[in-house]
Order: C-alpha cells, then sequence, then structure tokens
C-alpha cells in the first residue's frame, strides 16, 4: 500500500474527524459513548486545522487516518512546554491497521518537528491501554515520562494519561 502523509484539505475533515471518533469509541477510550462530550473535539477537524496541523495518511483516495500536530504551544497543546512540539488525536481506521499508517503518521510529526525554529524534543499524552501506539512510539526512540502524567478531568474520572517524549 503506497501511503501518502499531507495537511487535511478541507473535504476530507468530515472523513478523518469520524475515523477519529470511531477509532476512539471502537478502542473503548470514551467512558460515555456516543453521549462522550469529548467526541465533539475528535470530530472537528477544522477547529484543529486552525489552531495546528492536522496531517492525513491517504492511499488510493481515501483517507486512512490521520494526527494533529501542535508544531509551538498554542491552543492545541496539552503538555508541551517552551521548545517542545505535541502530538495529539493519533487514530487510524480498523482497516487500515497494521500497514504502517500510524507509525508513518507520527514520523511526519517528526519531520516536521525538526523544521521548527527552536524545537527540541517532541511531546504526547496516551491512555494506558493504548499499547498498539505505545509500541510505534517506543520502536522510534519515544521514552515515558512519568512525572508529567496528567488527567484532563481531575473533577470527573480517574484518567490519567500517560505521557513520552522524544528528544530530537
Amino acid at each position: 500500500m503506497d501511503i501518502t502523509i499531507r495537511r487535511a484539505a478541507p473535504d476530507e475533515y468530515a472523513a478523518l474527524g469520524e475515523i477519529t471518533a470511531q477509532a476512539y469509541l471502537g478502542d473503548g477510550l470514551l467512558d460515555f459513548g456516543e453521549s462522550d462530550a469529548y467526541l465533539g473535539e475528535l470530530r472537528d477537524v477544522a477547529k484543529r486545522a486552525a489552531a495546528a496541523d492536522v496531517l492525513v495518511a491517504v492511499a488510493d483516495d481515501r483517507v486512512l487516518g490521520g494526527v494533529t500536530f501542535v508544531p509551538a504551544g498554542g491552543p492545541m497543546a496539552d503538555i508541551a512546554r517552551t521548545g517542545e512540539a505535541e502530538i495529539r488525536m493519533l487514530a487510524v481506521a480498523p482497516s487500515a491497521r497494521g500497514r504502517g499508517v500510524g507509525e508513518a503518521l507520527v514520523r511526519a510529526c517528526l519531520e516536521r518537528a525538526r523544521t521548527v525554529e527552536g524545537c527540541a524534543r517532541v511531546v504526547l499524552s496516551t491512555q494506558r491501554s493504548m499499547h498498539a501506539a505505545h509500541r510505534v512510539y517506543e520502536r522510534l526512540g519515544f521514552t515515558r515520562t512519568p512525572e508529567r502524567d496528567w488527567n484532563p478531568f481531575p473533577d470527573l474520572l480517574d484518567l490519567t494519561l500517560i505521557t513520552y517524549e522524544l528528544t530530537l
């Protein structure tokens, strides 16, 4: 399969939003199913694209997955500090999993980070149950940073996100 990674086009936003939402739902990563408020964020690719770089993986004119690359802080950053870029909302369609799509998307983010002035590392948050993603991150050289683990909803849920970083 010949995969192309590039910036998402507006006519791909709906497809990528649905892939992202369904990846999180299908993997049991949202506690409230379709009523989970975070689903709206996952589906709102236009909002992400206005504040960060949204990349898609495409093969045969079909969107296979995507990722949000936050080059240097801004409204889309969750944990990035000065000198860090952040990877968010990595998702691959179930039919494309196991074909290197996720790894290609992460590699594209790393390539972009290397072109960002003053960027020394790439960081990300992930759920403990995302084992396939953890394997990709570790294979690419990311290391765990348990001191940065955090809960985005401390008053609502016991949802500690684990963190990784890669020094460029």
